[in-house]
């Protein structure tokens, strides 16, 4: 059965390209033949992962309807199509989410779903307060493209050297890209970019002009090519919780716990958190990272 739903065209209909289009573009390059049972075919491939007609194929829909919508011609898939879609890439829950909202931005007329506004960056007394009962455990309030908030004394000295720059350059994402002490820092940095990245990837599919998140994302394209490799690579899957271990150059390597909690409010801030156990190592670390600002001080010495 073919799914298709035709509407009256788009803002990118010209052949600019949409969101929507760019994430579906991204994401069939990622799926191979192989994955979705499909013969690899005769000849060398010139397409990575999926060709157009073999996606359109595998979701019910028509070879011309599909490149429209890649293309940002066709801006109102039904949401049968979306869904077909989605099962046709394989795609993970936070990855469906954030595919739903691209077409109900698309059916919008690229029209936000939320304001390019920036929201506000206060944290509330109570959570001010909660930060402090928290320690030793390291813990801050970021916003929605990682700006630190608030941290209580370990939550800051853990981001070995952050502490060094003006409060109102202290991003996490600016920090894992830009700061030298972060490679050697996450012992798992990759992987910590990665994160990164789909935090910011996720918002700028539905907000692309928000005032929060244009200047961090031009800087980062500008001065980080592993930013921008991971930019066009077009991830929107975020870490909430784990484990990280760090090499810090004043508390030594260790292993801690965190979670990754959202705020309620729709300011999109978020409580980090890491934890140990009492009694272990890792909690004697934390200790000294909440108690010794020495620990921060050898960090850039």
């Amino acid at each position: 059965m073919v799914r298709e739903q035709h509407s009256g065209g788009g803002r990118d209909g010209g052949g600019g390209g949409s969101e929507l289009g760019r994430f579906l573009k991204a994401r069939r390059a990622r799926v191979t033949p192989a994955d979705v049972g499909l013969p690899q075919g005769p000849g060398l491939r010139r397409t990575p992962g999926l060709r157009r007609e073999e996606l359109a194929t595998l979701a019910g829909v028509s070879i011309d309807y599909y490149t429209r919508m890649e293309r940002g011609r066709e801006t109102n898939p039904s949401p049968s199509v979306v869904d077909a879609l989605a099962a046709a890439l394989l795609l993970e829950e936070p990855e469906r989410r954030h595919l739903r909202d691209l077409a109900a931005c698309a059916a919008r007329g690229a029209a936000p779903l939320g304001t390019a506004e920036a929201p506000a960056r206060g944290v509330d007394p109570g959570v001010e307060l909660l930060l402090e009962s928290l320690r030793p455990n390291p813990a801050h309030v970021v916003s929605r493209t990682m700006d630190l908030l608030a941290a209580n004394p370990g939550g800051l000295r853990l981001m070995a050297g952050l502490e060094d720059w003006p409060e109102g350059q202290r991003n996490i994402v600016r920090y894992v890209f830009l700061h030298p002490t972060a490679r050697v820092l996450f012992e798992d940095w990759e992987n910590q970019i990665r994160g990164c990245v789909a935090r910011l990837r996720t918002l700028a599919g539905v907000e692309p002009d928000a005032s929060d998140l244009t200047g961090l994302v031009d800087e980062l394209l500008a001065k980080s090519p592993d930013f921008a490799r991971l930019w066009e690579y077009y991830d929107v899957k975020g870490h909430s919780h784990g484990r990280k271990t760090f090499h810090h150059p004043g508390a030594g390597t260790f292993t801690l716990g965190y979670h990754s909690l959202q705020l309620e409010g729709g300011s999109g801030q978020r409580l980090v958190a890491y934890h140990a156990v009492p009694g272990t190592a890792e909690y004697d670390v934390m200790v000294r990272l909440d108690r010794e600002p020495a620990v921060a001080e050898s960090a850039t010495a």
